[in-house]
């Protein structure tokens, strides 16, 4: 059996019932750690915290692990039980839909545990779940590459006055362009992209547009470190949120659209003032 298991936002606590259950009863257990990441990241300290509250020693599976040497421990499931943990809920990301899809074509069997993501728990701010539009990823800039296909999208929800979450890019374990070209993989540090990275990149392809979707007044929900118990949430324009330190990743943004009355009230609770609001345990200051 393959288990893919959830588990959620915070840290290693986030895991459901349901979730420790299977893990416990895997021999072999991997944590996917490219599309998303605990607040403690891959550091030693907190993986041997999850491995003592899991009761089972846990591999890390990296970007080249999961796309190309699937196999691997797919294979594993054909005779035993194999845990591969997912941040967020296991289909927050493509990916894992295409590990489901590659288990059950060589006979595995697949259970879900489901759980908390970004997706989701992004209703904190106010705005209603039900009045996004597609959600879109930012990737970051370089001098060669600056895609901007996630205009488009931004543009036809705003046009119909739906919200869009936009997730900002995150690079693990990413060989570099250079030591590729010399055949020999060299890996760049990790890097997160930060709300103010976003934004700017943002105005960058809005003013290229003749009448651009948004602006610098538009107004935005930043988030960082969602989910965990230094969470920070602060809503105000474009502008605004640029000058803002949203410290530590990850970091994630909405672009608001049409508001009904009731969003506006819960909006309240994190517009930027003065001093930037501090969110307590439930995440409203």
């Amino acid at each position: 059996m393959l288990y893919i298991i959830g588990l959620g936002l915070g840290d290693e606590r986030d895991i459901t019932l349901r979730g420790i259950d299977a893990v416990k009863k895997c021999d072999k257990v991997y944590i996917e750690a490219y599309t998303s990441l605990l607040s403690f990241g891959l550091s030693t300290d907190g993986l041997s915290n999850m491995e003592k509250l899991y009761g089972r020693p846990i591999t890390v599976a990296d970007r080249e692990t999961v796309e190309e040497k699937a196999d691997h421990f797919l294979s594993e499931a054909r005779d035993s039980d194999v845990a591969f943990l997912v941040v967020g809920d296991p289909f927050g990301a493509t990916t894992h839909s295409d590990l489901v899809v590659r288990a059950k074509n060589l006979g595995v069997q697949v259970k879900v545990v489901f759980n908390a993501s970004v997706m989701n728990a992004i209703g904190i701010c106010g705005l209603q779940l039900y009045r996004y539009g597609e959600t879109v990823s930012i990737p970051f800039f370089t001098e060669t590459w600056r895609p901007d296909s996630f205009y488009e999208k931004i543009q036809r929800n705003r046009s119909h006055g739906l919200h869009t979450l936009c997730l900002l890019d995150i690079r693990v374990k990413e060989p570099s362009f250079e030591s590729l070209c010399r055949g020999r993989k060299q890996y760049e540090p990790p890097r997160f992209m930060t709300i103010n990275t976003a934004i700017e990149q943002l105005l960058e392809v809005g003013q290229l547009q003749g009448e651009p979707a948004y602006n610098e007044d538009t107004d935005c929900v930043g988030f960082a470190r969602l989910g965990s118990e230094g969470q920070m949430i602060v809503a105000g324009t474009m502008r605004q949120l640029q000058k803002v330190d949203f410290g530590a990743p990850l970091h994630c943004l909405v672009i608001v659209g049409k508001t009904h009355p009731v969003e506006e009230e819960m909006l309240d609770f994190y517009k930027l003032t003065d001093d930037i609001p501090q969110q307590n345990d439930n995440g409203i200051a």
